[in-house]
């Protein structure tokens, strides 16, 4: 004959109330009112960061569309009509093509660049181990809290005597070696997240360590080079101070560089509609690369957590 035991209840945890049926209970009330509280205080400050950060962006969009006279008269009503001439004499007339497509040049070469031998860099540092691995790595973590002001002079001066001052290539190499040091920080932490299991299958059936790394462990990085491709992106779009020194030839001038002078030159004019619709004009790129690539930005940044 089997009996069936009654098994004993689960014990509380210390501090937590038991019911009758030996379940703990939940929090008492007290701490649900102050949760609730600290909920809603949380939510409201995040809502009016957002409000700060983001009526700005909307203003300036609506005010591009506006004429001079309106700007002024009332510049927080919607306009009247759309004033597609700010654009198109932003554009035209203030050279703002040709800044958009050195700016487009520049960066879209520089980030390429950044990408394939950081991403080189931080694999050989991740994965193999070798005398003065760590001693290479806190060299591009150094790099990092280097200030750029105290390299100004001597990088124009070596950047001129390679014949490369004012040119579009030069300021790809220099944008190249100033974003690595985070790159390579960003992406060592990322690729020893990844698992080891994968590469040694790869060399046991015969891949090379460069086969393995371009058509294996790359894709797996994917997260990562997206995440920090963004912030290189954002950081090469909106450099103002190497293309100031390394670049004062007007014709390769770089978008940041053709706002300064439109701010200038329309200052002048009292062409504020043309002003606001170039400053739109660089900042949508911007906000349209992070929109289509937020998700992967959140992925890559918490990859390293989840792992």
């Amino acid at each position: 004959m089997t009996t069936t035991e009654t098994p004993a209840p689960v014990p509380a945890e210390s501090g937590a109330p038991v019911t009758k049926t030996g379940a703990p209970a939940g929090p008492p009330p007290g701490e649900k009112k102050e949760g609730a509280v600290l909920n809603a205080f949380s939510h409201g400050l995040l809502v009016l960061w957002a409000f700060m950060v983001v009526m700005p962006l909307l203003w300036a969009v609506m005010t591009s569309f506006k004429d001079d006279r309106s700007i002024f008269s009332s510049p927080w009503s919607l306009p009247d009509r759309l004033h597609f001439d700010n654009w198109s004499r932003a554009w035209t007339e203030a050279n703002m093509s040709d800044y958009f497509l050195n700016t487009v040049l520049v960066v879209g070469g520089s980030l390429a660049g950044t990408l394939v031998l950081g991403s080189m860099a931080a694999y050989v540092l991740a994965r193999f181990d070798f005398p003065g691995n760590r001693f290479v790595y806190y060299l591009f973590v150094g790099g990092m809290s280097f200030p750029i002001m105290l390299a100004l002079v001597p990088l124009f001066y070596v950047v001129n005597n390679m014949g490369l001052l004012n040119s579009i290539h030069g300021l790809i190499l220099v944008y190249i070696a100033y974003s690595l040091p985070f790159t390579v920080f960003f992406l060592t932490a990322f690729f020893r997240t990844l698992p080891t299991s994968v590469a040694e299958a790869a060399f046991v059936d015969g891949a090379s360590h460069s086969r393995t790394f371009f058509q294996i462990m790359l894709p797996m990085a994917k997260p990562g080079l997206v995440s920090v491709g963004i912030f290189n992106f954002l950081g090469q779009w909106n450099q103002y101070m190497l293309p100031t020194v390394l670049n004062t030839d007007p014709d390769r001038r770089v978008l940041t560089q053709g706002l300064v002078q439109l701010a200038v030159s329309q200052g002048y004019k009292g062409d504020w509609s043309g002003l606001f619709a170039g400053l739109v004009m660089a900042m949508l790129p911007v906000l349209a690369a992070y929109i289509v690539f937020q998700r992967q930005v959140v992925q890559g940044l918490t990859a390293g957590a989840l792992k």
